[in-house]
């Protein structure tokens, strides 16, 4: 109840402040929608990141920290999403670390050790494109919007090693996650028309033309989608929409996992997708 109060206050605020000035309440509502909340690990967490090698690598002047488990097999690169961390990761790290996968996790930007006040799929490529050359993966796994950006990544720098690539729960168009969003905040028409504004002019492209269905559209590596019928963050059809535009893909259905996916059977089918 406390949570819903606070929404609404937050919501009713920049509805009002759009009557001063429309550009500067979409501006705020654009920050707020990028900026996670600060997360400690907690123990165990931060135990299980303790045994991997760390190195921090940069983009442009964002430090962009890395986790890495040795090994002498293929390379895996694994993409976290929205408030969430890399030791997520836990149970399929463990896993291939036995089968002597070379595994490489990184922080999100605005999240853990890696710079950024915001978050975006838009930067996020920008992160995993610096990891992507220095460690030259095989196979990427993202969750969520870790996915989105794995897309994007993608799409923009073509990598020539990538052969497969994973997403689990992964959203399809942009402009569906804004008006979610837009919607749960109750802003009004003023707000929601500037926003639209705002994203071309600090992205220099339309929001629609954030779509990680159409991004799929131009890759050639062979993909695997995942994806709860029971999601409450990412609609089921989102994975739908994915599965039309990746050409070389195939779909897993699941039932009961919800958004999180972090389960024994989404791994085994991550396995078998690699070839473990």
């Amino acid at each position: 109840m406390k949570k819903e109060i606070l929404i609404k206050i937050i919501g009713n605020y920049y509805n009002a402040l759009s009557y001063v000035s429309k550009p500067y309440a979409a501006d705020k509502a654009l920050y707020l929608f990028m900026k996670p909340r600060s997360g400690k690990l907690n123990e165990e967490q931060s135990d299980f990141l303790n045994t991997a090698f760390q190195e921090e690598l940069k983009f442009e002047t964002f430090p962009i920290m890395t986790y890495r488990w040795p090994g002498t097999g293929k390379t895996i690169i694994l993409t976290h999403g929205w408030e969430s961390n890399s030791a997520r990761w836990k149970r399929l790290i463990l896993e291939l670390r036995k089968k002597s996968f070379n595994v490489i996790a990184l922080d999100a930007p605005g999240h853990g050790k890696s710079g950024s006040e915001i978050f975006n799929a838009i930067i996020y490529a920008e992160f995993i494109n610096v990891v992507a050359k220095k460690f030259s993966p095989d196979i990427m796994v993202g969750h969520s919007v870790g996915g989105m950006a794995c897309a994007l990544f993608q799409h923009k720098y073509q990598f020539p090693n990538l052969k497969k690539i994973v997403l689990l729960g992964a959203p399809s168009e942009f402009q569906d996650v804004m008006k979610r969003y837009t919607d749960m905040l109750g802003y009004n028409h003023r707000i929601v028309s500037q926003l639209n504004h705002t994203i071309n002019d600090r992205f220099g492209r339309p929001a629609d033309s954030f779509s990680t269905a159409k991004f799929l559209e131009t890759i050639e590596s062979e993909g695997l989608i995942i994806h709860d019928q029971d999601d409450r963050i990412i609609p089921y059809n989102d994975a739908l929409l994915l599965k039309n535009s990746f050409k070389n893909s195939q779909l897993i259905t699941t039932k009961g996992l919800g958004h999180s996916l972090n389960d024994a059977t989404v791994a085994q089918h991550i396995y078998n997708f690699i070839g473990v």
